[in-house]
């Protein structure tokens, strides 16, 4: 088989295991690069890479570096291009070697009659037959260095062993929490949040030479996440993990990957030890620039001041051949820091309690009282409430959250809303419902009303400036498009947030600066999320959801992180 060959039947197996639902996008990429390490390598480096998305450079004459081993977390900020360049390589558009399959998650798996627990393992049998394939082909070309490949194919293939396809697929779904019951449910009869999850399971099954993963903790709840974070800690091929967690980029990654100007730059260490790495070597960096600036300015002065006279003419010549030279090997950068928006919610005044109140509430989803998901629940939300719900998914937390909100009504018992009460509700599908063929500014007139020069300028404090305020919403990034919500439920003055999942599409930096918005904020906050960071910024009571009830946590989220840990190594 001739290379070119191989090259699209490796491009045509990667396709068969990602399918592309941004096909659209993918003829808008440019993307060009050179492979430099050998053919039969297990490292990957690819120089003078180059990605365009839509006309916009994305990343300009970087290197890409990839070893076996290493688990990266690439971070940057949102729109910088991660995603694409995730999409990019699972699409087969940048040059690797012929042996080197890749898996991204980018998406659930579709509905079928397919129960969760034969989705996962089908997928280890498409794999066994794809390298038992590979191995035949080595075998036959008898290259040099196959022998090498074909040991790392064979023990692959020693670790998909047949025999334990079912107990190793249990295995996975159970962590990511199913129990033996929803193994054996339809993949058409589960929701999305649970076909991820077992689109998740099926890419750790097959445990492929470059894992993508972007953002794959956005449907999990806390235990799920923790389990993750443990069972990636211990894969041994490839991982490029995109994340707005830090506690999660810690606990996984070896390396990071900082996207930035274009271009690409490697630390090694997790996310914590990038920060203080990265911040040793800006200080380091600003005494060298502040240095070398001196020593330009004093040669410039005594250029200035040598005049016409011939005796000084000469050693101005000197002197400014000093700094020519400089300039020719390139000048020390200043350090620019990373852009920080800050927005805040409007102050509306604290409302007097009673401001929330459940009184013996019980609800169904069926309306009988058999299937109750609450019942008798006693709860109170006030100006001054700091609330994180935890607990598994099911428990119903974004369900409490409706009902808060009244998009849910109680089956039994009543819930009392102070008469001036304005809720703000985010939740997981809010950028769902923007007008997606309107820009930012179009948008916010026409919600709000207002000058397009006034909408500038509230629209920059959200970290949507130039350019972006001008671009349809549906070509906006995702972590755009959630500022632009955070816009709209701002500028609609709640006393009372109510967040679900609202760090899902943004970078670190958002998530922080939505951390000082909230503990700026007047009103009361009613919080559901995966990241253990956020909770311990902003909230001081964690009310934990299961068994139909709702009960206060004894403890900050740490401990409830550690006893989900616990509970894990028991299971």
């Amino acid at each position: 088989m001739s290379r070119r060959k191989q090259n699209r039947q490796q491009a045509a197996d990667v396709s068969t295991k990602v399918p592309t639902t941004d096909s659209q996008e993918s003829n808008n990429r440019i993307c060009t690069g050179v492979l430099t390490t050998l053919p039969n390598s297990s490292d990957i480096k690819i120089e003078s890479f180059s990605l365009s998305l839509y006309g916009k450079e994305l990343v300009t004459n970087t290197t890409l570096s990839l070893n076996l081993g290493r688990r990266y977390g690439l971070i940057g900020a949102n729109g910088c291009g991660k995603s694409t360049l995730l999409k990019a390589l699972a699409g087969g558009e940048l040059p690797l070697p012929k042996h080197v399959d890749v898996y991204r998650l980018d998406g659930e798996v579709e509905p079928s009659d397919l129960t969760a627990l034969e989705a996962v393992y089908e997928e280890g049998e498409r794999e066994q037959k794809r390298l038992e394939k590979q191995a035949e082909e080595l075998e036959e070309a008898a290259e040099d260095g196959a022998s090498e490949l074909l040991e790392t194919i064979y023990q692959r293939l020693d670790d998909l062993d047949p025999s334990s396809f079912v107990s190793k697929a249990g295995e996975l779904l159970h962590g990511l929490g199913f129990t033996h019951e929803s193994m054996q449910k339809k993949t058409k009869d589960l929701s999305g949040g649970w076909r991820m999850r077992v689109a998740l399971a099926k890419a750790l099954f097959i445990r492929p030479m470059i894992l993508l993963l972007d953002e794959p903790t956005n449907h999990l709840d806390l235990e799920a996440c923790v389990w993750l974070e443990d069972y990636l800690q211990k894969y041994n091929h490839i991982l490029l993990l995109i994340s707005h967690s830090q506690d999660f980029l810690d606990g996984v990654c070896t390396n990071i990957m900082h996207l930035a100007k274009s271009k690409l730059t490697y630390y090694t260490g997790n996310y914590s030890m990038y920060v203080k790495t990265r911040s040793e070597k800006e200080v380091n960096q600003m005494k060298e620039y502040e240095k070398q600036q001196g020593e330009i300015e004093h040669l410039k002065k005594f250029i200035s001041s040598c005049g016409t006279y011939a005796n000084l003419v000469k050693q101005a010549k000197s002197k400014q051949k000093i700094i020519d030279k400089m300039e020719a090997a390139g000048l020390i950068e200043k350090v620019v820091p990373d852009p920080i928006f800050t927005f805040r919610f409007k102050d509306t005044g604290k409302l007097p309690p009673p401001v929330l109140g459940f009184d013996e509430v019980g609800f169904a989803y069926s309306g009988k009282e058999k299937d109750m998901l609450y019942h008798g629940l006693n709860l109170s939300v006030d100006s001054d409430s700091r609330i994180s719900l935890v607990g598994p998914n099911g428990a119903g937390k974004s369900t409490l959250l409706k009902l808060m909100m009244g998009q849910l009504q109680p089956t039994v018992g009543s819930i009392n809303r102070h008469r001036h009460l304005k809720l703000g509700l985010y939740h997981q599908h809010s950028t769902d419902l923007l007008d997606m063929d309107k820009t930012p500014i179009e948008y916010m007139r026409k919600v709000f009303g207002g000058e397009i020069q006034e909408w500038r300028q509230k629209l920059a404090q959200y970290g949507i400036s130039g350019n972006d305020q001008t671009v349809i919403i549906g070509n906006m990034s995702d972590g755009q498009r959630s500022r632009l919500v955070f816009c709209e439920i701002a500028h609609n003055h709640p006393n009372i947030l109510l967040l679900d999942e609202p760090t899902n599409n943004l970078d670190i930096s958002c998530i922080d600066s939505l951390a000082e918005a909230i503990n700026a904020f007047d009103g009361g906050v009613v919080l559901v999320s995966h990241d253990f960071r956020l909770i311990s910024q902003v909230t001081q009571n964690i009310w934990l959801c299961d068994n139909k009830q709702v009960k206060v946590w004894k403890g900050d989220i740490k401990s409830y992180k550690e006893h989900l840990r616990k509970a894990i190594l028991k299971k």
